[in-house]
């Protein structure tokens, strides 16, 4: 009888796929719409003033895996994030995939991935990290930046960024760029 237990032991090492566990979402929501608002004031317990909004994000699908101990979002089928500044100007941000890792706030956008600004400025690359924490934002592919106001139209790989695009660092550039004299 202890020969028959020995010999239906399962002695087989699981590799590759099989080996990996599977992880499910806490969450899945479609047609996602997120809006982030600020109070313009401070308030106080009793106070009911008004609030601007800041960001408005939308995806078709929304996978929440903040059920993990390495806490994401992932918006596998990519999305759209309408940013709002003071004087209510709207810069837009596409991308054909996101993850959000929360306990770094540091967002990463693939896949024809671009940005339009208020003031019609216009990054493209295939992927861009945004460290929202810093309010930086940089990529170590191939750019094109297109500057309609002065004609620049800029190819590159690796650059970054304030949110603002006051500060731009761009690593390798290439291209057509105007440049006035003073």
């Amino acid at each position: 009888m202890a020969i028959l237990f020995l010999c239906c032991q399962d002695n087989y090492k699981r590799v590759g796929e099989e080996a990996a566990t599977n992880i499910y979402p806490q969450g899945i929501a479609k047609n996602f719409t997120l809006t982030y608002t600020e109070a313009i004031k401070e308030l106080s317990s009793q106070d009911s003033a008004s609030t601007r909004v800041i960001a408005i994000l939308e995806s078709p699908l929304n996978k929440d895996f903040d059920n993990l101990r390495f806490r994401f979002k992932e918006f596998p089928e990519g999305l759209k994030v309408d940013f709002y500044d003071e004087k209510n100007q709207k810069s837009v941000i596409v991308a054909d995939y996101a993850i959000i890792y929360s306990q770094t706030n540091v967002i990463d956008l693939q896949g024809n991935v671009v940005i339009e600004s208020h003031d019609g400025k216009k990054l493209e690359t295939p992927q861009l990290y945004w460290d929202r924490a810093n309010k930086w934002i940089f990529t170590e592919e191939k750019f094109t930046y297109t500057n309609p106001e002065d004609g620049t139209v800029m190819d590159g790989e690796g650059m970054d960024f304030n949110r603002e695009f006051t500060f731009f660092n761009a690593h390798k550039t290439f291209g057509l760029m105007t440049i006035k004299e003073e």
